[in-house]
């Protein structure tokens, strides 16, 4: 099975005055194609950092990134930019829809930026809606919309490029505990269809729902 995720030897800190803060020390894991993990760990034990490196969003200080089998390191910011927009998909915990656009609209709109005809990317984001359940909805903006549903657009959003990698942040962090259940039995029929997931959480009981957990406190794999 091919390695979708290989980390060796993170190590990642942050200036704080005069001060150093080691957040990652040595951190090694590998995720595989078609795998659903949860990356598990209380507020300051370094998950955030973890899911950052994970996403391109941060660089660490040392060890290697293997993405899809390419050794990331020391990339350009728009080498970085492209690897965000093409082999990762973002699932964030306020949904981060843009309010003036319809669910139809804000799932197309990665394809229209990336360059391609509004009508296909539409065509190919109503396809990704309605694999969400959510056709019935297309055209309504997220005010219109309960938290659950955003959730899905969000996913949906998440699955127009054709991501090599699913990463969600705190998922179902601002849904009640139904639609947070309703939200992870998404991720389990996606991850069934072969989408790799990598779902960051404080609460165990998401974790639960993964098919690995991986712990994370004081900066370490535990």
């Amino acid at each position: 099975m091919k390695e979708v995720i290989k980390l060796s030897n993170i190590h990642k800190s942050y200036k704080m005055g005069n001060q150093s803060l080691h957040v990652l020390k040595g951190v090694s894991l590998d995720i595989k194609e078609g795998d659903l993990v949860a990356i598990l760990g209380p507020s300051g034990s370094g998950k955030s950092t973890l899911m950052n490196i994970i996403g391109c969003i941060d660089t660490m200080d040392e060890g290697d990134y293997f993405l899809d089998e390419e050794n990331i390191n020391e990339k350009s910011d728009d080498e970085y930019s492209y690897i965000r927009n093409r082999k990762i998909g973002f699932i964030f915990q306020k949904f981060n829809l843009i309010p003036k656009y319809s669910s139809l609209y804000n799932v197309a709109l990665p394809l229209i930026l990336a360059g391609k005809d509004r009508e296909e990317a539409f065509e190919l984001a109503k396809e990704q809606l309605d694999e969400v359940g959510l056709l019935d909805r297309i055209h309504h903006k997220p005010s219109e919309l309960s938290g659950g549903q955003q959730q899905r657009v969000a996913v949906a959003r998440a699955l127009i490029n054709k991501a090599s990698l699913i990463l969600a942040d705190e998922p179902t962090g601002n849904l009640d505990s139904k639609t947070g259940d309703e939200i992870m039995g998404l991720f389990t029929k996606l991850n069934e269809k072969g989408h790799t997931i990598v779902i960051i959480t404080h609460d165990i009981e998401v974790a639960k729902k993964a098919k690995r957990i991986i712990h994370v406190k004081d900066g370490i794999i535990c």
